[in-house]
């Protein structure tokens, strides 16, 4: 009982930092890996909601970067993004949409962020909603859209940019709301729509322009429009949301599968030649343990010369021949990469081509950079691993140990 209200104590002062943007109290209460940043408090607010509805802009950035769910609802089905629109807090809906927050996502009163955007009279937040995919004719319980709550001049405002966006202005009725998608709810249907409200079944498909392994190229009309349709064959996206959330601990138990397998590689003589340890070629069990797949290595005579994923290669492997280089302190540098993967959510090098950042990483010192508010014993460990001397990087059987006591805190 006594650990339970303990607990409960330390719960109750995450909330109130989270409130208050108290970024110290919130950091160290995020490095014990037993509490879980995603709990909510008696009315099912997340810190994240705290965070965004009191305009806490720094602590929303630690928040997310230690893996909090983005469309998490409250008992009232209100997301952050919610919350951040309803108080005219431009900045932080900015982060919570570039990751993927449900711009059309509605509470219990069938409202969206941009019904309450409107409501309260954030002219720049509602535009930003609907460059973003938000609907100015989705309906409420009650049949009133966004635009039925804004003011006439933010509505003809609206009304015109969500024209240019190419969105359709006859309403929508609540029940008809097929995009709903939370981390409680599944999307009504299966479409997969670049821009949000757009149902494939509105497309009419006329003649089929090519096809290739890729997909199918239609020429085709909506609303009156003529348009090109690309019909891809997506292998690597799925519109089933996903409930997994990946936490500082469960990043922990994974870096820990992925260093033992790469401990046991190290242990085989000769090595396996052209194993390169990057995030792709790690998979994921049902039991939720990391394992490197072997599914990839390339035989010797295939594609020689050519080095792939050069995000995650260590520089001196860019920089010299296979022969000259150490594979296992290379293999090393790969797995601190992996690593900040796994803290940050974020795909290193993600706005550069793969010969951009092999050229930059090899000879202009580009490094991936650790931000603020990740755990100082992982962010440790990646420096660590990451030296640019290639004969102080530990080895796997060295740092399995100390992932092990990093698991076990």
């Amino acid at each position: 009982n006594w650990r339970e209200r303990r607990e409960g104590a330390e719960m109750d002062d995450i909330f109130t930092q989270c409130r208050e943007g108290n970024a110290v109290a919130v950091r160290l209460w995020l490095d014990n890996t037993e509490n879980d940043l995603n709990q909510g408090d008696d009315h099912g607010f997340s810190p994240l909601h705290w965070a965004c509805r009191e305009g806490r802009s720094g602590v929303v950035d630690m928040l997310i970067m230690r893996g909090a769910r983005i469309n998490v609802m409250n008992r009232g089905d209100d997301t952050p993004l919610h919350l951040a629109a309803s108080h005219g807090h431009r900045d932080i809906l900015a982060k919570l949409i570039q990751c993927k927050a449900d711009t059309n996502a509605a509470n219990e009163h069938g409202n969206t962020p941009l019904h309450y955007a409107c409501f309260w009279a954030h002219g720049l937040v509602a535009e930003d909603l609907v460059n973003n995919g938000a609907q100015v004719s989705i309906c409420n319980k009650y049949g009133e859209t966004p635009l039925d709550k804004a003011k006439p001049q933010l509505a003809t405002n609206l009304k015109e940019l969500a024209e240019k966006q190419g969105q359709s202005l006859t309403k929508v009725p609540f029940k008809d709301t097929f995009w709903k998608g939370t981390t409680r709810t599944r999307p009504r249907n299966g479409t997969l729509n670049k821009q949000a409200g757009i149902d494939y079944k509105q497309l009419s498909m006329l003649t089929k322009i090519n096809e290739n392994h890729s997909g199918e190229l239609w020429q085709g009309r909506w609303q009156g429009t003529e348009i090109v349709v690309k019909m891809l064959h997506v292998r690597d996206w799925t519109t089933r949301k996903s409930h997994f959330v990946v936490d500082q601990t469960q990043a922990v138990k994974f870096a820990l599968d992925i260093a033992c397998g790469m401990a046991f590689l190290h242990t085989l003589e000769p090595m396996i030649p052209r194993h390169y340890l990057n995030s792709k070629s790690v998979m994921i069990d049902e039991d939720m343990t990391a394992r490197i797949s072997m599914a990839d290595v390339k035989f010797s005579f295939q594609c020689p010369g050519r080095m792939y994923s050069p995000a995650w290669v260590a520089p001196e492997a860019l920089q010299k021949k296979p022969e000259e280089i150490n594979r296992r302190s290379a293999d090393m540098w790969s797995f601190a990469v992996l690593l900040w993967e796994l803290v940050t959510r974020e795909v290193p090098f993600a706005d550069l081509s793969n010969m951009e950042i092999g050229m930059k990483v090899a000879l202009e010192g580009l490094r991936p950079t650790i931000p603020p508010g990740i755990s100082p014993h992982i962010c440790k460990l990646m420096k660590i691993c990451m030296n640019e001397d290639p004969a102080k990087r530990p080895k796997f059987d060295m740092i399995v140990p100390i992932l092990e006591k990093m698991q076990d805190k």
